[in-house]
C-alpha cells in the first residue's frame, strides 16, 4: 500500500522531471562516472524521442511519464506511454487487441511501460537503489491506477528484467517469456578466438561471408563519439528511411531525432558505414552500454552481398571485443542470427488486462507459449554454431 508521505505523478513532458533526478534512478550505477547498463532509458534518450517529434501527438505513443516521490524526493520513474496501436513494440499482441474488438471490447488506448521501437532487456521501474521494491511496486500500483480510473483496457511492461518480471507477478500481472539472439564472449579474446570457438563449417561460412562483404571496392568505417560528423547522420537517415519504408511503411524516428542523438549522445554511439566511389550506402547504428554493444538500426539504399551481416553482427562483436564488452544484443528476431553465434536467450514483458475473463485467456495462451518457446530455446541452443563439447575438429 502507498503511504500519505508518498506520491506518484503522472507527467506529459520529460522536461518535467529533472534531469538528475530521473538519471538517478535510470541509471544510479553511472554515478561512478562510468556508462549506464543501458542508454535507452535515460532522460537523455527520452528527451531525444521528444525533442524530435518521435513520440507524442500524432504518433501513437502518448508520454505519461511516472514519478514517485517520498518526502518530496524522486525515489523512482517509469517511461509510461498511451498507446493507440501496437507499433514498436516487438512484443506482438495484435492477436489479443483482435480478439478484444471481437468481443465488443476496445483494446486501444493501452498503456505501455516501455522505451519506444527498443527491442533492448533493461529496467523499465526505475528506481533510487535503496527505494528498489517499494519504489517499483508504486509504479505498477500507480500505472494500473492510471488504467482503471482512465478505463483503460491493460498495462503492459515490455522488456523488463527478470527481477522485474518476478515483481510484477507477485503483484498479479501476467508474465510473458519471448526469445532474441544475443553474442556473448567466452574469453575469446579477438575475433579470431571467437571463430575458433567455432566448429569448422561455421567458421568457414563467417570467413566466406566476411570475403564477400568486404569485397564491395569501398571502405567501412567505424565511427563513435566526436568521429561522427553532421554529414554521417544525413546518410545514415537516408539508409534508415528507405528501409524502415520497406519494412513498416513509414520510419519510428524522424530525422530529428538522429540531430539529437548527434547532440547529446554522440558519446553512446557506435555508428558502421560503408561507402564507395559513389558515396555512403549502408549503415548501422549501435548504442554502447556498461556491458552490452546494443545493435538497433540498419539500413542500405545499394544491396552487396551479406554486407548486412558484416555491418550488424561481425563488426559489432569486434567493437565489442576491442572496448571492453562482454555481450552484443542485435535486436529483435532473426533465426539467421544462430548460426553467426548469437545464441537465443529469454526476454521477458507483463501484462494486466482489466477484465477478468479476457485476462484469464491470455493467462492461459501464455502458459502454453511459455512450454513452447523454452523447447525453442532449448533446440535451438544444441544447434548452435560452437564446438561440441570432446569434439575435435581442424580447418
Amino acid at each position: 500500500m502507498l503511504t500519505s508521505d508518498v506520491a506518484v505523478q503522472a507527467h506529459s513532458t520529460i522536461s518535467e522531471i529533472a534531469a538528475d533526478d530521473w538519471d538517478a534512478c535510470a541509471c544510479p550505477e553511472s554515478a561512478d562516472g562510468g556508462r549506464p547498463l543501458d542508454p535507452f532509458t535515460t532522460h537523455r534518450f527520452m528527451a531525444a524521442l521528444e525533442a524530435s517529434g518521435s513520440v507524442g501527438s500524432g504518433t501513437g505513443w502518448q508520454p505519461l511519464y511516472l514519478s514517485v516521490k517520498q518526502n518530496d524526493a524522486v525515489v523512482g520513474t517509469a517511461p509510461l506511454f498511451v498507446k493507440l496501436h501496437s507499433q514498436g513494440e516487438f512484443i506482438f499482441d495484435h492477436n489479443w487487441a483482435h480478439a478484444y474488438e471481437q468481443a465488443g471490447g476496445c483494446y486501444y488506448p493501452k498503456l505501455q511501460i516501455a522505451v519506444p521501437f527498443t527491442p533492448a532487456t533493461g529496467r523499465r521501474l526505475l528506481t533510487q537503489p535503496n527505494h528498489r521494491n517499494f519504489a517499483a511496486s508504486a509504479l505498477v500500483q500507480g500505472a494500473m491506477q492510471v488504467a482503471t480510473q482512465t478505463q483503460l483496457s491493460s498495462l503492459h511492461i515490455t522488456f523488463c528484467t527478470q527481477d522485474e518480471l518476478e515483481l510484477g507477478e507477485q503483484m498479479g500481472l501476467l508474465p510473458r517469456l519471448t526469445q532474441q539472439f544475443h553474442w556473448e564472449d567466452d574469453n575469446f579474446g579477438d575475433f579470431d578466438g571467437f571463430l575458433a570457438s567455432l566448429a569448422s563449417r561455421k567458421r568457414k561460412n563467417i570467413r566466406k561471408e566476411r570475403e564477400r562483404a568486404n569485397a564491395f571496392f569501398g571502405q567501412i568505417e567505424v565511427l563513435t563519439a566526436d568521429e561522427i560528423e553532421s554529414h554521417h547522420w544525413e546518410a545514415f537517415w537516408s539508409f534508415y528511411q528507405h528501409t524502415s519504408a520497406r519494412k513498416w511503411g513509414i520510419p519510428y524516428l524522424t530525422r530529428g531525432f538522429f540531430d539529437e542523438i548527434h547532440r547529446t549522445m554522440r558519446d553512446d554511439v557506435v555508428l558502421i558505414l560503408a561507402h564507395d566511389d559513389d558515396g555512403y550506402f549502408a549503415g548501422a547504428l549501435n548504442f554502447i552500454g556498461r556491458n552490452t554493444l546494443f545493435g538497433r538500426y540498419w539500413g542500405c539504399i545499394k544491396h552487396h552481398p551479406c554486407l548486412h551481416f558484416e555491418l550488424c553482427y561481425y563488426r559489432a562483436i569486434e567493437w565489442a571485443l576491442s572496448n571492453g564488452l562482454s555481450r552484443v544484443e542485435a535486436g529483435a528476431q532473426g533465426g539467421h542470427k544462430l548460426s553467426r553465434g548469437y545464441l537465443p536467450s529469454e526476454t521477458y514483458s507483463l501484462h494486466w488486462v482489466a477484465d477478468h475473463s479476457f485476462s484469464r485467456a491470455i493467462e492461459q495462451f501464455l502458459r502454453a507459449e511459455r512450454s513452447s518457446v523454452n523447447k525453442e530455446i532449448e533446440i535451438m541452443t544444441d544447434y548452435g554454431p560452437f564446438k561440441k563439447i570432446n569434439v575435435e575438429e581442424q580447418d
